[in-house]
């Protein structure tokens, strides 16, 4: 038996090696490796996404010699804290919270691509029980999900409407926006996206109205960011720039193929926890493409938005000093 277990070990020993010989004599033949880019979503798959899913599924990643690992957060500030931590590569998150994090906590992340370029975030009420301005906001409670920006916003838009913020309750709803709204739980939310929840929300039935906070002194942010961590931007760098160079493909062909787009997005759906309705990943997509598109191409950032963005948190008390914008950012050409 002894023997037996000799001769099998020197035959796989052999097999591995003949194995290592042929990879070698692949790589000789100018085969590239493929190196792993992950990504964690802002929330689950929807049409936001769908420039992603499109590059998938197009092969425009592969072209670029990156295999992408789509991941999707537990909780709603994973985006940020995971790829802070490098335990992904990219996370797509909220320029606020960026310089929030990079101010306050001393976070070394960046941002690399501008996804949204305008805000999606609504303060939402239910239509029978009417707000008619952020000031009216004042003894009512008003759920979030616990990232502090949703608190700045709603301050902005109350003390601009002349009101007393310290007048509203803010309540930690977490990811149950529609669900604390509709049960009567809260009276209004902020954190709801116009182009997702209000469409999903109206679909179900439910008669519900916004709030846009750029009507009451909020700045016209980036509303999603694609945000990695300093040393994976200095290690990852050249996979970073070969992931973005496939997505902006991706959106190119959601331009001009937005049905074709959108049904790839469904096809890549997570149907058993998140079930996605064409009709409103429809309208959502109508809703974004707008907001998503620059003269510059798509994902280009601009060192005014985040400017006016970090002055307005600093006015705001979300941080104390403005971070070094210089370092807040890069434009992936």
């Amino acid at each position: 038996m002894k023997k037996l277990s000799v001769v099998v070990s020197i035959l796989i020993g052999f097999i591995i090696l003949s194995a290592c010989g042929n990879e070698e004599s692949v790589a000789g033949n100018n085969v590239k490796e493929t190196n792993t880019v992950s990504i964690m979503l802002d929330w689950y798959p929807n049409a936001v996404h769908s420039y992603l899913y499109v590059a998938e599924e197009k092969g425009y990643f592969e072209e670029e010699d990156i295999d992408v690992d789509i991941q999707f957060p537990a909780n709603p500030t994973d985006p940020l804290t995971l790829a802070a931590s490098g335990k992904v590569t990219m996370g797509l998150y909220y320029q606020p919270d960026v310089i929030a994090a990079r101010a306050n906590e001393d976070i070394p992340v960046k941002s690399v691509a501008a996804v949204v370029r305008e805000p999606l975030n609504r303060i939402v009420y239910r239509s029978d029980a009417p707000i008619g301005s952020p000031k009216e906001l004042e003894g009512k409670q008003v759920g979030y999900p616990g990232i502090p920006v949703n608190e700045a916003i709603v301050k902005t838009m109350v003390e601009h409407d002349g009101g007393n913020y310290e007048k509203v309750d803010m309540i930690n709803v977490e990811f149950e926006l529609g669900s604390s709204l509709i049960s009567e739980q809260v009276d209004a939310v902020s954190g709801m996206y116009v182009n997702h929840e209000v469409p999903v929300l109206r679909g179900e039935g439910h008669a519900i109205d916004f709030i846009d906070p750029v009507d009451y002194g909020v700045p016209d942010f980036y509303e999603i960011v694609a945000v990695t961590s300093d040393e994976t931007w200095e290690a990852e760098q050249e996979n970073i720039e070969a992931f973005w160079r496939a997505a902006r493909k991706g959106y190119d062909f959601m331009i001009e193929n937005e049905e074709e787009a959108l049904q790839i997005l469904l096809d890549y759906q997570d149907d058993v926890n998140f079930p996605l309705e064409k009709e409103i990943e429809t309208e959502s997509l109508s809703i974004l493409l707008p907001k998503m598109e620059s003269e510059q191409g798509f994902g280009t950032q601009g060192k005014a938005s985040w400017e006016e963005t970090a002055a307005w948190l600093k006015e705001n008390g979300v941080i104390e000093e403005a971070p070094d914008i210089d370092d807040i950012f890069v434009n992936i050409k």
